[in-house]
């Protein structure tokens, strides 16, 4: 017997505590796992996702990395950056419901800027990643 992925639950909790925060979406226009060419900057895309089992004292659990994408077009990268500081005050090490599962712990991995070389040159990319751990319930 196996446990069914958490990758889907962990992504619609992590929509929803990003698209209920009012502070948030006054900084972007969206988050969204599927961009349209047409959708305005800044936003936030929810992307690559990993999975490993985690499992303790006879539970199954789950460690799922998310990676999420901060997309502007500000000059320079304070405008993504400051997107990225409030991604994370509500994600790092806060509380996170998930359907069908208990939450361990969420916790920061990584953040990296980038600038997109493409003429005109001129949309900056945040990538961070998050480490959520999950169990089953007992």
């Amino acid at each position: 017997m196996t446990a069914p992925s958490t990758m889907g639950p962990v992504q619609r909790a992590l929509y929803g505590v990003l698209t209920n925060d009012a502070t948030l979406m006054g900084l972007v226009n969206g988050v969204w796992d599927y961009v349209a060419e047409k959708d305005a900057f800044p936003y936030i895309v929810i992307g690559e996702a990993t999975e490993i089992p985690d499992n303790a004292h006879g539970r199954f659990g789950r460690q799922t990395t998310v990676t999420l994408h901060v997309w502007t077009r500000h000059r320079g990268h304070s405008e993504g950056l400051a997107i990225g500081d409030r991604v994370t005050a509500l994600l790092d090490h806060q509380p996170l419901t998930i359907v069908g599962q208990h939450h361990v712990a969420t916790r920061f991995e990584f953040s990296q800027t980038l600038t997109d070389p493409e003429p005109p040159g001129d949309i900056r990319h945040l990538v961070l990643r998050y480490r959520v751990v999950t169990e089953q319930p007992a």
